[in-house]
């Protein structure tokens, strides 16, 4: 039997709700397959942790994450109106992300069966893209300053970092993973016609690697006419490879096309192994519905299936993928943001009773 310590970080708002459906399902799981083990360590960082203390997690955190033995962390999504965004993404994500080498941001999007997608007409078939959003620099490097504030000249610098390492290792991954799972093309988001400093350098390094792929079609995009084809046309996407900020904006944009925020999963990957990587679902906190048991779990219970699958327990992946799927094929116990009714707890127990099939 195989053994996974995890550490669980809830997080704010459905936050909470969701995790535990996560964490019951994945131990559902291991205990109908008896090949392997779940352990929880729970952390309450977040923003009531940053009211207490006026910190979102503590000083000390990065090292218990390091050295605490865990093969990877689940976290809840982190957020409240109380606070500014830049508060709580850089007060706990970004830092875990920058320190634990978290390069690759992968986002499956697809129209799962039984999902209707806004777009009229589409079939799962027609939505099918996986994101691989660099993760550690670009537009989210921390670079910058403020000064004189609040003066009528005030300056505000914010610098994009690109590195040839960073940027290279994220692309070739991106080949590596469609070469890995049969897919046929690699398509690149820019914008060389404005940026002509950093976005020229990402397609220089796009199409320096693209020559070691020959059997893999490439292709870059304008992120402005690639936003546009993510609607007019998404059955022509495979593998979209993306800066920080592009991928960020075009993964939101994939999961509303794929019929719900409550959908959508997320891998915050440290490809060698050497750090934990953090597995989590990319919709917010949602403050408006917390605390009354129907936000849907699917989005992070699928990131903990992606986790199953960075560990390479492919077959267990594939029962909770299985799963997922039967219980929204069915339209039995759907959430009210697929049209339903069903709690936040029957959804996630319609999943765990679907693991038995």
């Amino acid at each position: 039997m195989t053994h996974y310590h995890l550490a669980v970080v809830p997080g704010d708002g459905i936050g909470p709700e969701v995790i535990t459906e996560s964490v019951r399902t994945l131990q559902a799981l291991a205990e109908i397959r008896g090949d392997l083990e779940c352990t929880a360590q729970m952390f309450d960082w977040g923003t009531e942790h940053y009211f207490r203390t006026g910190q979102m997690m503590p000083d000390d955190a990065l090292n218990a994450l390091e050295s605490g033995g865990f093969d990877g962390i689940l976290m809840g999504p982190v957020g409240d109106p109380r606070l500014p965004d830049h508060i709580t993404l850089w007060g706990l994500l970004l830092p875990i992300r920058q320190r634990f080498q978290q390069y690759i941001n992968l986002r499956p999007i697809r129209l799962l069966p039984g999902v209707r997608s806004p777009l009229a007409g589409k079939q799962p078939a027609d939505i099918d893209i996986i994101c691989v959003r660099e993760n550690t620099e670009g537009e989210y490097a921390g670079v910058g300053g403020r000064v004189h504030q609040g003066e009528a000249h005030e300056v505000a610098i914010q610098s994009v970092i690109f590195t040839r390492t960073g940027t290279e290792r994220v692309i070739r991954y991106a080949f590596d993973y469609a070469r890995r799972q049969g897919r046929k093309k690699v398509l690149s988001a820019t914008k060389s016609n404005s940026l002509q400093y950093s976005m020229v350098f990402w397609d220089e390094v796009f199409q320096h690697v693209a020559t070691a792929y020959p059997e893999i079609a490439h292709e870059q995009q304008l992120i402005d006419s690639l936003a546009a084809r993510f609607v007019a046309r998404p059955e022509g996407l495979d593998v979209v490879v993306a800066s920080n900020l592009f991928g960020d904006i075009l993964t939101d944009l994939g999961a509303a096309i794929s019929g719900s925020m409550g959908l959508a999963p997320s891998a915050n990957l440290n490809p060698e192994r050497r750090f934990p990587s953090l597995f989590q679902a990319i919709h917010g906190s949602a403050p408006d519905i917390a605390g009354r048991g129907i936000s849907n779990p699917i989005a992070s219970i699928w990131s903990a299936q992606m986790m199953l699958e960075f560990f390479e327990e492919r077959a267990a992946a594939a029962q909770l993928m299985r799963a997922i799927e039967r219980v929204l094929e069915a339209n039995e116990h759907l959430t009210p943001d697929l049209g339903g009714s069903a709690s936040t707890r029957e959804l996630g127990d319609a999943i765990r009773a679907a693991l038995k099939d």
